[in-house]
C-alpha cells in the first residue's frame, strides 16, 4: 500500500500539482515507510515551496531524528517554532517545543 502511495505521489512531482502539500505528503509517506533520508529531502523541497509550512518543519525534525541527526532535528524544530509563532499556529509551536526540550535533555 505505502509503495503504491509513494509511487503515485512521485508521479505527480514536477507536474501542475507539485507544491508544498504534495512534497509534504510524499515526505510523510516516505518517513512512514522507513526512508527518513528520502523523507527529509522531500520535506526540504516542501519548505522550498513554502518556508512557512510549520507541519513540514515538524516532520523534517522527526525525519532528522530518525537519521540520528540531532543537530538537524533541533535546527528544524527551532525554525518551525519561529514560523509557527509568526503564523499563530500555537499547537504546532507547542508540539515542536516539547520535541526540542526532550531532545535537549538527552
Amino acid at each position: 500500500m505505502n509503495a503504491a502511495l509513494i509511487a503515485g505521489l512521485r508521479a505527480q512531482c514536477g507536474g501542475p500539482r507539485d507544491g508544498a502539500l504534495l512534497r509534504f505528503s510524499l515526505g510523510n509517506a516516505l518517513l512512514a515507510d522507513g526512508q527518513p533520508a528520502e523523507a527529509a529531502a522531500e520535506l526540504r523541497r516542501a519548505l522550498d515551496f513554502d518556508a512557512g509550512y510549520s507541519a513540514a518543519w515538524k516532520l523534517l525534525g522527526k525525519a532528522c531524528l530518525a537519521m540520528d541527526d540531532h543537530a538537524g532535528a533541533a535546527a528544524a524544530w527551532r525554525r518551525g517554532i519561529a514560523v509557527a509563532s509568526q503564523r499563530g499556529d500555537k499547537q504546532a509551536e507547542k508540539e515542536m517545543s516539547v520535541f526540542l526540550r526532550r531532545l535537549e535533555r538527552e
